[in-house]
């Protein structure tokens, strides 16, 4: 019933002594970032001369930006709403335009269809 497979439940790479045989890890350091909702989150980075941590960092528990500011954390994206075109054209031009352009369209096209 047993296989003879000698890796059974192993993972790839994972060697005969799993993660003591791939060396000493590179010291490192631990930093507070918090979000606007009061989420404090500690991701580790690599010491290293010369490299900055990031000024923001994702909560991973709702997802706002978490700045190293405590007391000032940024302020959530505000994602903004889809529009169609016509909402944008809206934006650009008033009803009285839409109806100037709208005029000016079927005239030319009554003028090519040789109506009146």
């Amino acid at each position: 019933m047993a296989s003879g497979s000698a890796i059974r439940g192993s993972r790839v790479g994972a060697g005969p002594m799993g993660e003591a045989e791939r060396g000493d890890s590179a010291p490192r350091v631990w930093i507070s970032y918090w979000c606007a909702n009061g989420h404090e989150t500690r991701p580790s980075f690599a010491e290293e001369a010369g490299l900055a941590a990031p000024v923001t960092w994702d909560c991973p528990r709702c997802g706002f930006p978490a700045g190293q500011d405590q007391a000032n954390p940024p302020a959530p994206v505000k994602n903004e709403p889809y529009k169609t075109h016509l909402a944008y054209v809206k934006e650009r031009r008033t009803d009285e335009d839409g109806e100037a352009i709208l005029d000016e369209a079927l005239a030319a096209l009554r003028l090519r269809r040789g109506g009146a």
